[in-house]
């Protein structure tokens, strides 16, 4: 009886064992993303900002996402050059904590973007950010700075219309208050 019940506490030690080893190994990556979704404006740059740790050196994977389409960006390790896509060669800056840059940002820059770290163990975490970009419409500017010259131009022409018939007006007030004085003067001459 004491040889099971001895069997029995060793179960139960190596069941907790593995148990702890698998949470080890859950925990055993940790991704922090102070923003998880950015905006920003068209030709404008962003900052993918993550810190990862891990036990072992990560690898770490970016993947775009939206609805039409999925497509890796890059992947690379701490201390080697990244394997970036043709697509993103010329936009995309790697740092060595997974952190990722993107220049000159497009309207098809906006979804999702997600980050997989790999672990040498095998073991992987995934985290994902937002990112949305905003067009600027420089037509909608060109229309209102067009607008607003117009009716600067309209606003000076009748400020120096309403000075000109003021000025006639007191031309003519001047030239009828002459004609009167002279009508009276020579009806004062006849009597």
């Amino acid at each position: 009886m004491w040889h099971l019940r001895l069997w029995d506490f060793q179960d139960v030690a190596v069941v907790l064992s593995i148990a702890l080893y698998m949470c080890h190994l859950a925990g055993a990556i940790s991704i922090h993303c102070p923003q998880r979704s950015l905006t920003r404006s068209m030709q404008e740059d962003v900052l993918f900002s993550v810190n990862v740790s891990c036990l072992g050196v990560p690898k770490f994977h970016w993947t775009f996402m939206s609805a039409a389409v999925s497509r890796p960006i890059g992947a690379w390790q701490p201390g080697t050059d990244a394997n970036v896509t043709e697509d993103y060669s010329s936009r995309v800056q790697t740092y060595s904590n997974g952190s990722l840059g993107l220049s000159n940002l497009r309207l098809q820059d906006a979804g999702y973007y997600i980050l997989t770290v790999t672990e040498e163990g095998g073991s992987s975490r995934d985290s994902g950010l937002v990112l949305k970009v905003n067009e600027v419409l420089y037509e909608d500017l060109q229309y209102l700075s067009v607008s607003g010259l117009a009716l600067s131009a309209i606003a000076g022409l009748l400020m120096l219309a309403m000075w000109l018939l003021n000025k006639a007006y007191g031309k003519i007030s001047a030239w009828r208050s002459r004609r009167k004085e002279e009508e009276r003067a020579t009806e004062l001459q006849r009597l």
